[in-house]
């Protein structure tokens, strides 16, 4: 009860003094994040929110100066000072997020389904506001309250090793670009976002009319709509009412934008809607790709590649396909090309040194190999990378350095997770047995009673155990127990010698196992 007083007494200081006034409703709300803590997360995160979306897309670098400079007119009037960024993601989901700090992303397939310039400043004066009005700040802080945290484990989860395919930064950051906004949040993303692009003179009645586009698709209920923008933005007729009440307002106040920029739109996507075509063939041959069917797989990249010989993506893809038919020199080349094309992707570094560790024949082979395997979790962590670290650095002897990337990538709950938790019970468990084994001592009717536990996925032998028993007379026995083998998950009882009299204190402590590793569960 007293303890539940001091949380409670806790929550409300920080309610006292966390309470700050929002920059763009001029509203007192509650933040235990500072505007310097939320620029902090936002640069931190950028990169691998990034990376974990597919990275930027790189075929058109003149489309991505376009969208940033639409940005940077509508960050001009939002009036809020912050370091905005803006990148087009090659990504075929029809999404848009913006991190806290003002860093701001825009999916290809989000691209191509709008239709002039005014509609991009629609959805971008929407994210600049949930950054501008400090609305990744504010889940943050609610989240943090609920649990009673201080900003220190936010701000340090920031600098901690994701579950699945990718760990460390990338869970972070995958948890900021998901945050589902409270519909306050999403109402005033649409007033302010809308206020902004009339500000920056677009017409407002274009944020009405992609709206009225949002509830026509959301009916319909299209796949990649639903696991896009309409997860974390859900449209709804009332949004559009309220937009088109607010346009009526804006007009009322004697606000006359009527920029569209339709053509000038259409110039800019020239690039990108001529290879719609490939993309869709390329998400095809990702799809088979994902079935295990390698020959559709391939053709269907190939016919991507005839379309768009210069798109690293699809070079990538053939990489991996290829590196899964055992064709490595094959692989090789094509994630050569895909880096040349774009070098700053994780995931081409990350096939070609999986390649080269799996060919690596030589000291230099290795060299090559963690080169590009560090190059790969520099711009986003995975389990795969540090897992394959693990063994090269197991292979030249260094168990030190093997530990830390088994454990690096034990954080992720994936396969190359499991793995190489395996690999880190292996090589640590006998150096601390005490560390994954437990050992006690009950006293039953019958007399003492030992049980060693094993909670790992591995089987273990050979495990002997030290106990210090007490009993009522005085006298005190220290030895040794052998529990012999223990399988994974498992415990292992051994009876030890009764007394007449009672048995009033017992210790007990492990001293040494060996791992089986070819017996793991």
């Amino acid at each position: 009860m007293a303890r539940a007083r001091t949380l409670l007494a806790f929550i409300f200081f920080l309610a006292l003094s966390g309470c700050v006034v929002n920059p763009v409703t001029g509203k007192r709300e509650l933040s235990v994040v500072t505007p310097a803590q939320e620029i902090s997360i936002g640069e931190r995160q950028y990169v691998p929110a990034q990376q974990m979306q597919g990275g930027e897309y790189a075929v058109d670098e003149a489309l991505s100066r376009y969208v940033s400079s639409v940005g940077n007119r509508l960050a001009t009037v939002s009036g809020v000072d912050l370091p905005y960024e803006f990148v087009v993601l090659n990504n075929s989901v029809p999404n848009a997020w913006a991190l806290p700090g003002g860093k701001i992303a825009i999916n290809r397939g989000l691209l191509v389904e709008l239709g002039s310039e005014a509609e991009l400043a629609a959805v971008l004066g929407h994210e600049i506001t949930h950054a501008a009005a400090r609305h990744g700040a504010r889940s943050i802080s609610r989240g943090m309250l609920l649990q009673g945290a201080l900003i220190a484990a936010a701000i340090g989860a920031s600098n901690t090793e994701y579950a699945g395919a990718v760990v460390g930064a990338g869970q972070v950051a995958a948890g900021l670009i998901t945050t589902k906004y409270g519909r306050d949040a999403e109402r005033e993303a649409d007033y302010y976002g809308t206020r902004f692009m009339a500000a920056a003179g677009y017409d407002p009645q274009a944020a009405v009319a992609l709206q009225e586009t949002f509830v026509r698709l959301s009916q319909g209920r299209q796949t990649s709509w639903m696991q896009g923008l309409f997860s974390s933005h859900p449209p709804s007729a009332e949004r559009v009412a309220n937009n088109k009440l607010l346009v009526r307002q804006l007009r009322a106040e004697g606000i006359t934008a009527d920029k569209l920029g339709k053509s000038e739109y259409l110039t800019a996507m020239r690039t990108i809607n001529k290879d719609k075509d490939a993309y869709a063939a390329f998400d095809e041959a990702r799809s088979e790709f994902g079935k295990n069917n390698d020959t559709a797989a391939l053709a269907k990249v190939n016919a991507a590649l005839k379309l768009q010989p210069k798109e690293a993506a699809f070079h990538g893809l053939r990489g991996d396909i290829r590196r899964t038919q055992g064709r490595k020199s094959d692989a090789l080349i094509n994630y050569n090309r895909a880096i040349g094309f774009d070098d700053g992707y994780y995931a081409y570094y990350l096939g070609r040194g999986l390649v080269r560790s799996l060919a690596a024949d030589s000291g230099q082979g290795a060299s090559l190999a963690k080169a590009d395997l560090n190059k790969s979790v520099s711009l986003l962590p995975t389990a795969i990378a540090y897992e394959q670290l693990g063994k090269i650095a197991e292979s030249e002897g260094n168990q030190d350095a093997a530990l830390q990337y088994y454990e690096a990538a034990s954080k992720s709950g994936g396969a190359a997770g499991q793995t190489a938790l395996k690999s880190l019970w292996r090589i640590d468990l006998p150096r601390r047995p005490g560390e994954y084994l437990s050992a006690k001592v009950i006293n039953t009717g019958r007399g003492p009673v030992l049980i060693v536990t094993n909670p790992t996925d591995v089987n273990v032998s050979d495990v002997v155990v030290k106990v210090d028993l007490a009993w009522k007379d005085g006298e005190t026995v220290k030895t040794s127990g052998r529990a012999g083998s223990v399988s994974a998950q498992s415990s292992q009882q051994i009876r030890l010698r009764a007394r007449d009299v009672p048995l009033v204190g017992a210790r007990a402590s492990i001293v040494s196992a060996r791992v089986n590793s070819e017996n793991s569960k």
